[in-house]
């Protein structure tokens, strides 16, 4: 997977490039040096690399379910979503909110009748962050490279469903930390490419009453994305010292 990512971006920058020439972005003015008053949205799709581990030790460990049994393959990540809407308070300083969502499905044994069983769990979470982000202009690339480094966190809907079970919901906090840049092609439009290393974790249902856990999967991790930015020019008539 990370060994395509330099042709997932030359492929994603042709239709951007394409649209900032139809814009007329490309022969018109530079894009601004000074970043305070720039919003900007970003669209971004990934894939994230999840190890599920703690879980599965704790499901075979002496106190879980399937103590003893062979343990079943599981997915080591899954693609995810990001929208991001953020503004510059200062030519340093960013704030946004992001929107992210994902789904994965795991495998777990456990004890069945007539031996070992292999049960799908079905895991999705989504949610909404607000955070921070440290950015600067590079002299690089068509229109100057913005990287960033942020921090962001807030609430997310984090959910399972064991087959044959009922849905395990939970409203967690997930924590992120972002590194980042946006490659300029205009003064509107840019591809952007993101890092991010996630804290989320949800519950995981037991088929055993008399060892009902707690048990908790993962779906943070790892996070490398792709995607395309579009940028706002500051508007001085509306300065964020007049809210």
């Amino acid at each position: 997977m990370l060994c395509r990512l330099p042709l997932v971006l030359a492929l994603a920058a042709a239709p951007v490039s394409a649209l900032a020439q139809e814009d007329g972005d490309l022969g018109g003015p530079p894009a601004p040096t000074n970043l305070d008053g720039v919003g900007r949205i970003t669209v971004l799709a990934g894939y994230r690399l999840t190890s599920n581990d703690t879980l599965q030790d704790a499901w075979h460990g002496a106190n879980g379910p399937s103590n003893g049994l062979e343990r079943a393959p599981m997915s080591s990540g899954a693609p995810v979503g990001v929208a991001t809407f953020a503004y510059a308070m200062s030519d340093l300083v960013e704030v946004g909110i992001d929107l992210f969502g994902t789904a994965q499905n795991l495998h777990l044994t456990e004890p069945g009748p007539d031996g070992p069983v292999i049960r799908k769990v079905s895991t999705v979470s989504y949610g909404a962050l607000i955070g921070l982000r440290f950015q600067g202009v590079l002299d690089i690339g068509p229109q100057g490279l913005v990287p960033y480094a942020g921090i962001l966190t807030g609430p997310a809907v984090i959910s399972s469903t064991r087959e044959g079970s009922s849905i395990q919901e939970r409203v967690s906090q997930a924590w992120v930390g972002s590194l980042g840049g946006t490659l300029r092609l205009s003064a509107n439009w840019g591809i952007t490419a993101e890092y991010r290393f996630t804290f989320l974790r949800g519950p995981v249902e037991s088929p055993d009453p008399k060892k009902p856990g707690p048990f908790s999967f993962s779906h943070g991790g790892n996070w490398f994305a792709l995607g395309v930015t579009y940028a706002f020019a500051p508007d001085p008539s509306r300065p964020l010292s007049s809210f």
